[in-house]
C-alpha cells in the first residue's frame, strides 16, 4: 500500500502570519501604552483609527501624554504616542484601565459618571458628541459608553 507523501518546494517562500486580528483594538492600544509607559520607553506606536485618535486626543487635553503624531505609510496608518515624564523623571501615567469591552458594555448616564481616583484620574467616555473625559461628559450634562480610566 502506498502512502501519500507531501512534497516541499524549497523555493517556495513561507507564509507568515501578519499581525493577526485584534477583537479589542482599543484594549489593545491601552495594554501597548500601559507596557511602553512601564518600560519607560519615550513613545509607542499603535494602529490608528478615528477612535484611537479620540482618545489620544483627550489624552493630550488632559496633560497625561506631550503628543501625539500620525504616520500614514501606504494604506496603513500608525500613531506615535509620546509619553510625558515629570521634573523627578516619573511617569505622569501610572495606570490604565479598559473598563466598557466587547463581551460586556458599560454605560453611565450623565448624573452617574464615575469618579476615577477621587477626581485624581480620569473616565474616558464615547457620548453623542464624540469622546470626551468625564469632567467634561458632566460639565456638559452628558453619559455615554465609558471606555476606560487613566490615572
Amino acid at each position: 500500500m502506498a502512502t501519500a507523501v507531501a512534497k516541499t518546494n524549497p523555493a517556495k517562500p513561507v507564509k507568515r502570519a501578519g499581525t493577526g486580528i485584534v477583537s479589542d483594538p482599543i484594549a489593545d492600544m491601552l495594554t501597548r501604552v500601559r507596557n511602553a509607559n512601564t518600560a519607560r520607553h519615550p513613545e509607542v506606536k499603535v494602529p490608528a483609527s478615528k477612535l484611537k485618535l479620540e482618545i489620544a486626543r483627550v489624552l493630550k487635553d488632559e496633560g497625561y501624554i506631550a503628543g501625539y503624531e500620525v504616520d500614514a505609510d501606504g494604506t496603513t496608518q500608525t500613531m506615535r504616542i509620546i509619553f510625558k515624564s515629570r521634573p523627578d523623571r516619573t511617569r505622569v501615567i501610572s495606570g490604565v484601565k479598559r473598563i466598557s469591552r466587547p463581551g460586556l458594555r458599560v454605560y453611565a448616564r450623565k448624573t452617574e459618571i464615575p469618579r476615577v481616583l477621587g477626581g485624581l484620574g480620569i473616565a474616558i467616555l464615547s457620548t453623542a458628541e464624540g469622546v470626551m473625559s468625564g469632567r467634561q461628559a458632566t460639565r456638559q450634562g452628558r453619559g455615554g459608553e465609558v471606555l476606560a480610566f487613566v490615572w
